[in-house]
């Protein structure tokens, strides 16, 4: 088939980008080197938008939470990874997961089932001579690397993003765990805690810090992104570190005592049926085998299978707010657009959010019409706004949508007041952009 536009990447961002332009009436060739014979050190199928680590798209509360309020808006402007997201829904409190599998099969059938989109297994190795949006997230081909690094003039930046484990279900002894949403958000059947006192808690950070770690070469030496941090180097950080963080015990009523217990880990549902749960917040460097010697010491998992161990791999991002203009396009190539987390954008839905806005920014221009950016006061429009100049391009690192991206909201107000005035804003901003637009 002939094509108006090669998107490239059939991870969250390049399944959404060539979805709105096919729903757009654009011809599109979708290139995905995952089934040519080639993948990633993360990827495990050959599925479009593989969910590679954890399989939560985080809160969905879109009055206070501005992950949430980017979840509404890209509802609104028909996201093919939201109304996945919603059809493969499974238990998590007030967050949006989803059924990993279930979740890329939908998007794969949808993808590969539009009349307007061809799916080639291929590698591309360099930047296209016609319209192009480069999706290949962080760990894109080092052959595609080098020609977007010999174009740019500019070495990509680095930082590992970390697996967390996932354990089957009826390896957890849930007669020391127990199902509980945190502040008995949900239906109280979302998460599995496992307490540990004091002397359990310490024990476990000195043997998370002792542990064997996978060994850097010197490429590796790159920072940590702060919102995936190993939880090795959290605990290095201070022995109480964790339990201000993932091994918080706040708001969990142990049953056997009836107080919050000193630590917890939490596991969270990872699949429709129920039957493999992720561990929170537990992404690691650890080597196997100490993961499951050390994860086996946690009260509840001394006898944990798991389904997968954690790992590490190499992210790679533009140096984005100097190279990309408002509309995602390469200044020094204006023929090819970026989007999702090689552009320096963090978390499934921010890099499925950029795939969306640069897909129609992109049918806009090839159908001729005018699209204006979002509203920076849009969850939608600030994080495209931080990724293409608001940010300090010298200093740039990975980022989440949040309420730190928008405009300050004017005079004086409740600091209580605050979200809910910031999404009040944000919805009239976006039903004003789509009326002209």
């Amino acid at each position: 088939m002939h094509h108006d536009i090669h998107v490239i990447g059939g991870g969250l961002a390049g399944s959404e980008a060539a979805w709105q332009l096919a729903e757009a009436g654009l011809r599109v060739r979708l290139s995905e080197m995952r089934g040519s014979g080639d993948t990633t050190p993360a990827h495990h199928s050959s599925d479009l938008a593989e969910l590679v680590c954890s399989n939560s798209f985080r809160s969905d509360d879109a009055e206070s939470n501005a992950v949430g309020l980017l979840h509404q808006e890209m509802r609104a402007l028909g996201s093919l990874i939201l109304r996945q997201g919603d059809a493969h829904r499974v238990p998590a409190g007030s967050a949006l997961a989803v059924d990993r599998d279930g979740f890329s099969a939908g998007v794969t059938a949808a993808v590969e089932g539009h009349s307007n989109i061809t799916v080639v297994r291929e590698r591309v190795d360099a930047l296209p001579d016609g319209p192009a949006i480069v999706a290949t997230g962080p760990l894109t081909a080092p052959t595609l690397s080098q020609s977007i690094a010999g174009e740019t003039g500019k070495d990509a930046l680095a930082f590992f993003d970390a697996i967390a484990p996932i354990v089957h279900r009826d390896s957890i002894d849930m007669d020391k765990a127990w199902f509980q949403s945190r502040w008995n958000k949900g239906d109280g059947t979302d998460y599995i805690n496992c307490p540990l006192d004091k002397e359990q808690y310490h024990a476990f950070v000195a043997a998370l810090i002792a542990g064997e770690k996978t060994e850097y070469r010197e490429w590796e030496n790159v920072p940590y992104f702060e919102g995936c941090m190993p939880i090795e180097v959290m605990a290095e950080r201070g022995v109480e570190t964790l339990r201000f963080g993932p091994m918080k015990g706040v708001g969990l009523d142990q049953p056997s005592t009836g107080r919050w217990p000193y630590a917890a880990v939490q596991l969270r549902q990872d699949n429709a049926q129920g039957t493999l749960w992720n561990i929170v917040g537990f992404q690691t460097k650890l080597k196997h085998a100490e993961q499951v010697r050390l994860f086996r010491t946690i009260p509840g998992l001394e006898k944990a299978e798991f389904a997968r161990l954690g790992g590490l791999h190499r992210n790679t991002f533009l140096r984005s707010p100097e190279l990309l203009d408002p509309t995602l396009r390469l200044k020094s190539r204006p023929n090819v657009r970026f989007a999702g987390q090689i552009t320096g954008c963090e978390g499934y839905i921010e890099s499925a959010a950029i795939g969306l806005i640069a897909g129609r920014f992109a049918a806009a221009e090839l159908q001729g019409r005018p699209l204006p950016p979002p509203p920076v006061e849009t969850a939608l429009g600030a994080l495209l706004t931080h990724i293409t100049g608001a940010a300090e391009a010298e200093t740039y690192q990975p980022m989440n949508v949040n309420f730190g991206l928008f405009p300050p909201i004017p005079g004086r107000t409740k600091k209580a007041d605050r979200k809910k005035m910031y999404t009040d804003r944000a919805r009239e901003a976006l039903s004003g952009w789509l009326a002209a637009v």
